[in-house]
């Protein structure tokens, strides 16, 4: 049993800051990729920012230069620092894993609950 724990959303003024957090705990052999996706009412998840193993993050175009993902991988937990946030950042964030739960199996998709972000004056 695996499970992603988000936290940090909330409601921030525009030009504000947060930093979301996902711990994945439970039987973990190894994680391939952590990510961050967000969705907008009426709008599909769309991807924020991923990270796979220990190579360069990734980002949305619409996010680069204010948000940044990283990674410790000791205690198997993603961040997500945002800042200079706009109106247009509000949105459910969920994270997500890519990870084996055995030598075995192959890599599976799991995703955290959401946490609500909120930008608004």
């Amino acid at each position: 049993q695996v499970q992603l724990v988000e936290s940090g959303g909330g409601l921030v003024q525009p030009g504000g800051s947060l930093r979301l957090s996902c711990a994945a705990s439970g039987s973990i052999f190894s994680i391939n990729a952590m990510s961050w996706y967000r969705q907008a009412p009426g709008k599909q998840r769309e991807l924020v920012a991923t990270v796979i193993g220990g190579g360069r993050p990734d980002y949305a175009d619409s996010v680069k230069g204010r948000f940044t993902i990283s990674r410790d991988n000791a205690k198997n937990t993603v961040y997500l620092q945002m800042n200079s946030l706009k109106p247009e950042d509000t949105a459910v964030y969920y994270c997500n894993a890519i990870l084996k739960t055995s030598g075995t199996y192959p890599a599976t998709n799991y995703w955290g609950q959401g946490t609500q972000v909120t930008v608004s004056s």
